[in-house]
């Protein structure tokens, strides 16, 4: 559990010191649904769109606003500029990363949690992409997480069971499934152009 705990330390912003097997699963299952976004999914749309500089734009944006966004007095205007641009530069991407996961497992759940849940959430990005996600798995996500020592009380994302260390492969398995949906949607996109 200790190895657990520190392995996920490196995935998340949250402590995760005295984290029990559900705390870890959760933290890392909601990392890699948000990431699947962030990493994969937005750069895959910003290079069909914009090709090269799209992709560094958008990852750039995006690491920004994970080393700056979180607000604090040293970094205030720039984590500002940081956040606001890579909430615009995410917007489509995460309502289609969410429609990937929606589709690709449990889909009347996923499109509910998205409608319900996503709203509540602090990001207007991560909601959307945690909510469909946590519902197309079946799991109860967000919660009570510890921020620099100070308890944060997250809105609930998804529905179902609270999840455990077997959910990690089953939400990388989602994760796969829609690279694949997006490679052969944007295979089938490209093919389409250049037959006309």
């Amino acid at each position: 559990m200790i190895e657990a705990r520190q392995r996920t330390s490196y995935l998340v912003s949250r402590e995760t010191a005295a984290m029990n097997e559900e705390q870890v699963a959760r933290a890392t299952v909601e990392s890699l649904l948000e990431n699947g976004n962030d990493a994969i999914f937005g750069a895959l749309f910003w290079c069909a769109v914009a090709g090269a500089p799209g992709v560094i734009l958008f990852r750039l944006a995006n690491t920004l606003d994970a080393m700056w966004g979180y607000r604090n007095a040293r970094f205030e205007s720039f984590g500002k500029i940081a956040a606001r641009l890579d909430d615009l530069l995410n917007f489509i991407p995460a309502r289609l990363t969410a429609l990937s996961y929606a589709l690709l497992g449990r889909t009347r759940a996923a499109l509910a949690c998205w409608r319900r849940q996503a709203p509540a959430w602090s990001s207007p990005n991560a909601g959307p992409v945690m909510a469909a996600g946590a519902g197309s798995l079946g799991l109860q996500l967000g919660g009570a997480a510890i921020y620099e020592s100070v308890t944060e009380a997250r809105p609930p994302l998804g529905e179902g069971a609270p999840p455990h260390g077997a959910d990690i492969p089953r939400a990388l398995a989602l994760i796969s499934r829609s690279l694949w949906l997006w490679l052969l949607l944007i295979a089938l996109g490209e093919a389409c152009v250049h037959a006309f």
